[in-house]
């Protein structure tokens, strides 16, 4: 019998939203789960003020200032990572957290929150950030959380890892 895989969810989240479909994603797979923090007043981001920063670091690409992260991630066989969707691009911290692990990220899975569209640009730069494909990505709007259709779609989501760990696994142990 195989021992289930160990997953790590870590997410940056600046109104909360990207936070609670980590935390509920959390639950279907299990998995451990952290968020990305920066360095310095956590109150930088709140707001119109806090939004419109976030904004303008993000289309600068600008690098933020993270806190490490606290779990080992060589213990995980997948790390799964959420993201607000800023001007069609990952949050500034998961952006600056993938390139930070990018040698230490074996498989990875993307899920994002946003108000609309943009989902399939930021799902490419944190491809790229991150050096490696993923596995499975998921798109949350603000419609889908509103409807209560995320529920559904996290659920497919942690199917698809499931099936494809599972599909590696199989793969791995064959050759």
């Amino acid at each position: 019998m195989q021992a289930p895989p160990r997953i790590l969810i870590v997410c940056f989240s600046r109104s909360g939203t990207t936070r609670r479909l980590a935390d509920r994603l959390a639950a279907i797979l299990p998995a451990d789960c952290e968020g990305i923090r920066e360095r310095g007043d956590p109150r930088r981001r709140r707001g119109i003020r806090g939004f419109v920063r976030s904004l303008a670091d993000v289309i600068a690409q600008r690098r933020a200032d993270v806190v490490p992260t606290a779990y080992d991630l060589a213990r995980y066989d997948i790390v799964v990572v959420g993201t607000p969707v800023w001007a069609s691009c990952p949050s500034t911290p998961v952006a600056t957290w993938l390139a930070d692990h990018r040698n230490q990220l074996r498989h990875v899975a993307f899920f994002c929150s946003l108000g609309g569209r943009g989902s399939d640009k930021a799902f490419e730069r944190m491809r790229a950030s991150a050096g490696v494909s993923p596995l499975a990505t998921c798109a949350v709007t603000a419609a889908d959380v509103q409807s209560g259709h995320d529920h559904a779609l996290l659920d497919a989501f942690a199917h698809k890892i499931r099936h494809r760990l599972s599909t590696l696994e199989t793969i791995e142990w064959t050759m």
